[in-house]
């Protein structure tokens, strides 16, 4: 099973920025325990973190055929780009979407996901267990499928 996490703009300063709303973890810190869980699952991850939105949307393009599931923390896109919108529609690979804060606790702004009804599922607030949550929610989904 491959499984591909995509992060979207600013979480490349996770641990420095604002560590009270995000952790301390760095993504790199996060990636390792991703991918831990992701050898220990049997699963193969691959992962990409990009601040453009053009860079993002054609690693969601490339999903289809190389992925079976995602994990997507658009970030900031998840409440703006109708453009990750739609590459998460066309690729029709499931997905889950990934947030570390909880967005519905947020500013007005930051309640409203773009992407969410497209989704498997939400999986937020949690800090960097988020991922790790999403991860074992995805994979089990997939498995259920296949059996």
């Amino acid at each position: 099973m491959r499984i591909a996490v995509l992060n979207g703009p600013n979480l490349n300063l996770l641990g420095a920025r604002e560590p009270e709303l995000y952790g301390r973890a760095t993504l790199g810190e996060i990636e390792a325990a991703v991918r831990a869980q992701a050898t220990a699952l049997g699963v193969e991850c691959a992962w990409t973190q990009t601040n453009h939105e053009g860079e993002l949307v054609e690693a969601i393009q490339r999903l289809r055929g190389t992925a079976d599931g995602a994990l997507v923390n658009a970030a900031a896109f998840t409440h703006t780009s109708l453009a990750v919108r739609d590459a998460l529609l066309a690729a029709q690979v499931p997905f889950v979407e990934v947030h570390l804060s909880n967005i519905f606790a947020r500013e007005a702004e930051r309640r409203r996901s773009l992407l969410a009804d497209l989704a498997l599922g939400v999986v937020t607030g949690f800090g960097a267990d988020s991922y790790r949550l999403a991860l074992d929610g995805l994979v089990r989904h997939l498995a259920a499928r296949r059996a």
